[in-house]
Parts: structure tokens; sequence; C-alpha cells
């Protein structure tokens, strides 16, 4: 017997449609130092405040966020100008340190975790 609804009146099966799997809305950013657009969560967000620039652990501060991967080569990229450009605000001094601090924080690169040009299309 096939499955599906029996419908009497017109003498033919109806085929009741199954419904869909439906996935969980991941959100995606960009990183400001390579463009490689990542899952929100893999990513390290940066927030522009009243009090300066600083890195958001829990990712939802108030204010212009921007974000980067937890590689130093995205960091210096994102230092040398494409961070304060995402977030419409010249970097300070003060910011500056702060941020390379934090970049001095993250692991070195190893050439399986970096950006290979090569393997680029």
């Amino acid at each position: 017997m096939m499955s599906g609804v029996y419908n009497f009146a017109n003498a033919r099966e109806v085929c009741v449609p199954k419904k869909p799997i439906r996935h969980k809305h991941v959100p995606q950013r960009t990183c400001v130092g390579c463009r490689e657009v990542l899952p929100k969560r893999a990513l390290v967000r940066i927030v522009r405040t009243a009090q300066g620039v600083q890195v958001d652990s829990t990712g939802k501060m108030n204010g212009r966020g921007a974000y980067l991967h937890d590689r130093r080569s995205c960091w210096e990229r994102g230092l040398k100008g494409a961070l304060a450009h995402a977030l419409k605000t010249e970097l300070t001094l003060q910011d500056r340190e702060h941020l390379s601090e934090f970049m001095a924080s993250l692991p070195e690169e190893t050439l399986a975790q970096g950006h290979n040009l090569d393997e680029r299309v």
C-alpha cells in the first residue's frame, strides 16, 4: 500500500508532503584582514565605543563592530588600516597599543593555519 491519504471523493490517492528539515541560521561575518567569510562565532569582534576601540569577547557590546580571525597575519593587516576603515574611525595610539597587546597573546601561525595564496583559485 502506498503512503499517503486516500481520497474517497475522487477515488485517488493524495500525497501528503513531508515537512522539510529546517536548518538553523548561522550568522556569517567577513574578516577585515583577509576578507574571508566565516560563521560569526569563529571570528573575534572589535567594537568602537565612546571609550575607544575594544575587543568584544561576548559579541554583544554596543557600538560599531568589525571582525578579525584569531591569526596574527589578519590582525597585522587590520591594524595597517582595514580595521580603522571598517570601524569608520581613526585608531589612536592607545587603541593600537591595546589591540597590539591582544594580538601578541594570539598563538603563532603555522603554514597549515595561515593563508596559502598558491591554493586560491
